[in-house]
């Protein structure tokens, strides 16, 4: 027996966008100021229904992203983040490469001093995928202190260069 679709159970495409559509087609990352910049806490986000398609088969893939952060100067807005990744919910993009974009758009837009993203991928044909990518910002003073660092060493070496030549 054959089940045709009833008027009612066909999305036409002229049919406007619902409003949770909408929102997940406009989600961008939005951030707001640390309200404790300078002390180093962690920001631990959890969103369990991360969905995207196999850009081969077209099949869906689930997901879990964990992301743990070191804010800087700005916080990532938790329903944005929640909106933005729905927005994959569509997208053809391989395991590997949705996890690095989730992580290149995420310092883009709050520039954390660090980032862990974790993509767990639900199995599919008895294959359990875990992707994980890291970002660590090197602080001014860090980044400083190697270059004097440097300096020094530079300094040393043409300091006994002279002293061999000299002395030779």
């Amino acid at each position: 027996m054959t089940h045709l679709p009833t008027q009612n159970s066909v999305v036409s495409d002229a049919q406007p966008m619902k409003y949770g559509e909408r929102a997940i087609a406009e989600g961008q990352l939005i951030t707001f100021p640390n309200p404790r910049i300078g002390r180093r806490y962690h920001i631990d986000i959890t969103l369990p229904e991360f969905t995207c398609k196999c850009p081969f088969s077209g099949y869906p893939d689930f997901a879990t992203i964990h992301i743990r952060y070191i804010p800087n100067e700005r916080v990532v807005e938790l329903k944005a983040i929640k909106l933005y990744i729905n927005s994959y919910r569509d997208r053809y993009i391989s395991h590997e490469e949705s996890v690095n974009q989730i992580l290149d758009d995420f310092v883009e837009a709050c520039d954390p001093l660090e980032v862990t993203i974790k993509g767990d991928f639900a199995p599919r044909g008895n294959v359990h995928t875990v992707i994980e990518v890291q970002h660590q910002k090197e602080e001014k003073q860090e980044k400083q202190k190697k270059q004097l660092n440097f300096l020094k060493k530079i300094k040393a070496s043409i300091t006994i260069f002279w002293i061999c030549w000299f002395s030779g």
